[in-house]
């Protein structure tokens, strides 16, 4: 299963136009379907696909018909309509509870329980606007991800709202304080439309930060540090955390490998960071005896 929906995941981020509400799923899907050393039969992967997007498209029925309902004007009604449907009726939000919980990072689970991470919840409002006929895009802000209703090109109207708080809408001094707490300053260039990859690279960022802080997870920050390197860019540092945790999870002579392979990459640049990472991967190796 994990060979299927790394193939799928490799497949549609090289697409001409990557779909990230795709690549969420299939890089949730490694979790989602089961360690394949649980007894139990993991669900087959087309029909937790299937199952996401058909939440999906019905979120997105129940806003068609209150545009058709309300007959919103413009980008403030439109983010109001969104606001009611999606935050207050189908209840999608997030806590600050929500950040110790990796299933507010696995969009399946977000989906399921009308729950997750700001990155997760703005997905959610893009996907399901897409497929009402609305246009709402991600904002990545540092530390916060918002959306924009209306837009993106130069001269659109638009406005700003926080999914994560059940899509009240920003002005500039709210997303000025959003950014201070992050210790950023504001900047317009901060309201550039996210890109897919760069959506999915976060996500799969945010994985791999909750797992570090949690040893015992060393496999699932590996499979998020794997995918992401699936990805056509992405920082070179995933090839070492890679190695890293090649080791960590017992594969002492694949970590080598692969430290002495990013060592070759240093020498050019860096050659003391070099010498410190073949230092690495020769401990590694004495690990075996």
């Amino acid at each position: 299963m994990t060979e299927q929906s790394r193939t799928r995941f490799r497949a549609e981020a090289r697409a001409e136009r990557p779909d990230p509400v795709l690549l969420c799923l299939l890089a949730a899907a490694e979790h989602t379907l089961g360690d394949p050393g649980d007894s139990a039969e993991p669900p087959d992967l087309d029909a937790v696909l299937t199952a996401c997007q058909t939440a999906l498209d019905r979120h997105a029925a129940a806003i068609r018909q209150a545009v058709a309902e309300r007959r919103p004007r413009g980008p403030e009604e439109t983010a109001a309509l969104l606001a009611a449907v999606l935050g207050g009726r189908e209840r999608f939000h997030g806590r600050q509870s929500d950040y110790r919980r990796l299933e507010s990072s696995l969009l399946p689970e977000v989906l399921r329980r009308r729950r997750g991470l700001p990155i997760m919840l703005s997905l959610v409002w893009s996907a399901v606007a897409a497929r009402a006929g609305l246009t709402v895009h991600g904002i990545a802000l540092p530390g916060h991800f918002i959306v924009a209703v209306g837009g993106p090109d130069p001269g659109d109207e638009y406005v700003l709202a926080d999914p994560f708080h059940g899509g009240r809408l920003l002005d500039v001094p709210d997303v000025e304080r959003l950014l201070a707490a992050s210790g950023h300053r504001y900047s317009p260039e901060l309201l550039t439309p996210a890109q897919p990859l760069d959506t999915v690279l976060r996500v799969l960022g945010n994985i791999r930060h909750w797992a570090a802080e949690r040893p015992e997870h060393a496999r699932t920050q590996l499979w998020a540090t794997e995918l992401a390197l699936l990805l056509p860019r992405h920082p070179a540092q995933l090839r070492l955390e890679r190695a890293e945790l090649l080791v960590k999870t017992g594969d002492f002579l694949g970590g080598a490998a692969e430290m002495d392979a990013y060592a070759e990459i240093l020498d050019a640049f860096d050659p003391d960071s070099a010498k410190r990472v073949r230092a690495e991967a020769r401990s590694a190796r004495h690990r075996l005896n």
